[in-house]
């Protein structure tokens, strides 16, 4: 292999296939990255066996071949230098790296033992705007489950209908679900790792389009001159339409803000050991929010829009306010049923983002 490639592109694509490369691996080969250079590309290749990154930049290939080298040492060396060009040989499955007056001289391995990529057949092709998916991944990632145990819900349900496709994330406690309007045509349902998708976001820039082609066990999502493979989840997801209600005994429209402070104030005394606990009731024009501990006890009001019913109500604070900081909107909506069924929060100008609390039932 000889070639000679611009040293910020290099680094650049060397930073997106790290995303692949994972630090608990068993596997020497899969510290590396492959490296291969023909036809004046110089292509790198990073996995973990779960996400896969395959990216490609120009380079003057002199000399064709393929390599794997350690990713951490590969690219610390390459942001370390100054000038633009860096010149690449390898001999003996040694490279010679010289940039300005620096010289390395690195062990590389051989590319034959290297995992190949998934293949991933395109019969599935759905694409959507990098705005889109950053916007998805924000509003429902922070909601899945961290049990191992339930290996599903440590996903996000991509639940595609002929003309929207619902993404879901839930944990026992509550439920994020964002909907995009999109022309399918297909029906079908998929459950992504949430690694993979905070992951993706990382190295997608603004303003693309991304291509998703589905397989059985595989997503691949196409942008720019990267392919990024994730595998995908297999069991049954919950049946989340069943907890969506269109009846509500309480509707009341309250400041994002106003709400949001008030329960960051409340926690303040609400303890972990104690579920986070704060106490809402829920009168015809305000929200009376309190928590109370050994150490002493907190009061807030909030005003809302005006309503018939009232309610006493109690959540675990961190659940709502999850949800609620990653609104848009200057006003919300939050709809109660009763003290044991959950609230259901949306954003007053965009009906497309359900946020779902379990509430904490109490003694007596």
């Amino acid at each position: 292999m000889l070639i000679k490639v611009n040293r910020k592109e290099l680094t650049k694509h060397i930073s997106i296939v790290q995303k692949a490369i994972s630090q608990r691996t068993t596997m020497q080969i899969l510290e590396g990255i492959k490296i291969s250079a023909k036809d004046n590309t110089l292509i790198l290749t990073a996995t973990d066996t779960e996400i896969s990154i395959k990216t490609q930049l120009n380079a003057i290939v002199e000399r064709e071949g393929e390599i794997v080298i350690n990713s951490r040492l590969f690219g610390d060396i390459i942001r370390k230098l100054e000038n633009d060009i860096i010149n690449i040989n390898v001999e003996n499955y040694v490279m010679n790296l010289k940039c300005g007056d620096s010289i390395f001289n690195i062990s590389t391995q051989k590319a034959d033992e290297y995992p190949d990529l998934p293949k991933v057949e395109e019969d599935i092709k759905i694409v959507i705007s990098s705005k889109d998916l950053k916007n998805i991944v924000k509003k429902t990632t922070f909601a899945v489950s961290t049990d191992e145990s339930r290996i599903v819900f440590t996903g996000v349900l991509m639940d595609i209908k002929k003309n929207f496709i619902n993404f879901v994330a839930l944990d026992g406690f509550r439920m994020a679900i964002q909907k995009l309007v999109k022309e399918t045509g297909i029906e079908n349902k998929v459950i992504i790792p949430s690694r993979s998708l905070n992951e993706l976001v990382k190295i997608i820039d603004d303003d693309i389009d991304v291509t998703l082609n589905i397989s059985r066990n595989n997503i691949v999502f196409k942008f720019d001159e990267t392919v990024f493979y994730s595998t995908l989840l297999s069991g049954e997801f919950f049946s989340y339409s069943a907890l969506l209600r269109d009846e509500h005994k309480i509707s009341t429209t309250v400041s994002k803000r106003e709400f949001q402070l008030a329960v960051e104030r409340a926690s303040l005394l609400a303890r972990e050991d104690r579920a986070n606990l704060i106490k809402l009731n829920v009168k015809e024009n305000y929200i009376d929010i309190k928590s109370n501990s050994e150490i002493g006890d907190v009061f807030e009001k909030v005003k809302t829009s005006e309503h018939d019913e009232t309610l006493d109500i109690a959540f675990n604070s961190r659940y709502i306010l999850d949800g609620v900081k990653i609104l848009e909107s200057e006003e919300i909506v939050l709809n109660f049923t009763d003290s044991v069924n959950p609230l259901i929060i949306t954003e007053v100008e965009d009906d497309s983002y359900i946020y779902l609390v379990l509430p904490v039932r109490l003694a007596g």
